[in-house]
């Protein structure tokens, strides 16, 4: 199959950098990232969503900006700007339809459709996207949705997957939702069997943005099982290793989900994280490349959850 306009502008692309993370994930060896690629003009401030949780996993609410500390490269940097009250979320849900999804979307919709419930009918937003290895747009950025688009319940899987190049051309595409609490929420097995894009690349491309990538991993219980008859799949393998740290790295999450209950709790907690981040910004350092990053809280018992970097001296890549 053709990789089409995804992969042509895919090629042209050459970026990466380290990526976000969960503060308690191993980071990136910035001496092991690929060059940095060129950027089109200067970043005013530095932008970073955080979420912020206490001891026992509760959202942690009434923050202002003196109560975090941002380490650039271990320097202080001074908050010059701080919201917790950004309005509407703005989610761009990515279906896996390549051929290894054939007898699982019926499980990924549900879980879609369990992420629509959360949304708020009056304020936030949703985008339906579809990839093997071409990214196609089923739905465009919509207020109010609640129901799938039914052209989606007739797609047949079929053919290879670029999934980490899908997941790449999708976050730019919800990087321009301004003034919302942005996400991309990816629904797979796992499996790729064709990107040109490695997931630090994406990692770099969603972190730069600010924008967190979600992973739901749609696999039977056979493959969430914790005993020894558990399956190792490819895509299994993919999902707990390259995918869970593509997530952390740009401070969104993975999870795998193989029952209602779990589909259901995956779709609450995502939304929830979002409308309980704090957006933080600050200038950035006068030297370019890669910066390594870290926002904590100057209470010691709460834990913050961000993207672990920026790039200094260059802006965001050329869109595709």
């Amino acid at each position: 199959m053709k990789r089409g306009r995804l992969i042509t502008l895919l090629a042209a692309l050459t970026l990466a950098v380290g990526a976000g993370r969960d503060l308690g994930a191993q980071q990136p060896d910035p001496a092991q990232q690929p060059p940095v690629a060129s950027f089109k003009a200067s970043v005013d401030l530095v932008r970073i969503t955080a979420i912020v949780r206490d001891h026992k996993g509760r959202f942690v609410q009434d923050l202002n900006a003196r109560d975090f500390e941002i380490l650039d490269e271990g320097h202080s940097r001074a908050i010059a700007d701080f919201r917790a009250d950004v309005a509407g979320v703005s989610v761009a849900m990515l279906f896996d339809v390549s051929g290894s999804m054939n007898g699982k979307m019926p499980t990924a919709q549900e879980a879609a459709t369990h992420l629509l419930s959360w949304l708020d009918a009056d304020k936030d937003e949703a985008a339906v996207f579809t990839f093997d290895t071409l990214l196609q747009e089923v739905m465009p950025f919509t207020i109010g949705v609640k129901a799938l688009p039914e052209s989606l319940s007739h797609v047949v899987p079929f053919g290879e997957t670029s999934l980490h190049d899908a997941i790449a051309a999708t976050a730019q595409r919800v990087g321009k939702r301004e003034g919302r609490r942005r996400a991309v929420v990816v629904f797979t097995d796992g499996a790729d069997t064709s990107s040109r894009l490695k997931p630090s690349i994406v990692s770099a491309i969603a972190s730069e943005i600010d924008v967190p990538v979600y992973i739901i991993g749609v696999v039977s219980m056979i493959e969430n099982s914790a005993d020894e008859t558990k399956t190792n799949s490819t895509g299994r393998a993919a999902l707990t290793g390259d995918l869970a740290d593509l997530a952390k790295w740009t401070g969104g999450h993975s999870f795998l989900v193989s029952t209602p209950a779990q589909r259901s709790i995956a779709a609450r907690q995502i939304i929830e994280e979002l409308r309980h981040q704090y957006l933080l910004a600050f200038e950035p350092s006068g030297r370019p490349g890669w910066h390594p990053l870290v926002v904590r809280a100057r209470n010691k018992d709460l834990v913050v959850r961000t993207r672990s970097g920026y790039v200094a001296g260059q802006s965001s890549p050329t869109s595709y």
